[in-house]
């Protein structure tokens, strides 16, 4: 579609109508594609893109949707975060080889049906040579991408969660570790005196007993006299 094929589609869309757009089942998957959730064309220059952010962030603004200001806070995030991607170069540079690569994928799995078809002898007509179906095959495809995209990145992030958990668990590990060890010497630092002395006096007791201790006395057996012979 042109932007201005879009503009006009758009125009018949009511502020309820495209909150209910944005925040439809699957939206946390739909809403990945910037261009989709603006609904503006990927060629569009920066003025368009600019002039179709005031109109869609007026639109479902909440203060201009206060019988439903929750979800209209919600509609109103989800098209600024894809305004601000798509002044990003590198998230717009990536919105747009993402959409890319679901066209060309469309493409190349036509040129493969036709082969075949070729090789069948039968008519090389396919659904997608209709404008409109081969747009809703790539809008398909490129929602596959943006969605399995996001999934890897959810999974990148749980991983790195993960890994900076069991850091910090190591970490903290490592830290009490090191507080046990120091709380031990400096323990066996303040009682190393008391130690000592409770050894010298224990061994000052040993020899003062040793020299207090008299010595053993044994009985001498009686003397035995001699009988006198006459």
């Amino acid at each position: 579609f042109s932007v201005k094929q879009i503009e006009k589609r758009d125009s018949v869309l009511t502020s309820k109508q495209q909150i209910d757009r944005l925040l439809r089942p699957g939206s946390s998957y739909f809403n990945l594609n910037p261009f989709e959730v603006l609904q503006i064309d990927p060629e569009a220059t920066d003025e368009e893109l600019k002039k179709r952010f005031r109109a869609l962030s007026i639109l479902v603004h909440p203060d201009k949707n206060q019988d439903d200001p929750d979800r209209a806070q919600l509609a109103f995030e989800a098209v600024d975060k894809a305004y601000k991607n798509l002044l990003d170069p590198e998230q717009k540079k990536r919105a747009v080889d993402v959409i890319q690569a679901g066209r060309e994928y469309v493409e190349h799995n036509m040129k493969e049906k036709k082969k075949q078809l070729k090789k069948d002898g039968k008519p090389q007509f396919l659904e997608e040579d209709d404008p409109e179906m081969f747009r809703q095959a790539v809008y398909k495809q490129t929602m596959k991408l943006f969605a399995e995209l996001e999934i890897k990145r959810k999974e990148r992030e749980a991983k790195d969660m993960h890994e900076r958990k069991r850091a910090r668990e190591e970490e903290i590990e490592t830290a009490e570790k090191a507080k046990r060890e120091r709380e031990w010497q400096k323990n066996f630092e303040e009682t190393r005196d008391g130690r000592v002395d409770s050894w010298r006096s224990f061994q000052a007791g040993k020899s003062k007993a040793k020299k207090e201790k008299k010595p053993r006395s044994f009985l001498k057996p009686p003397k035995v006299k001699m009988e006198q012979r006459e």
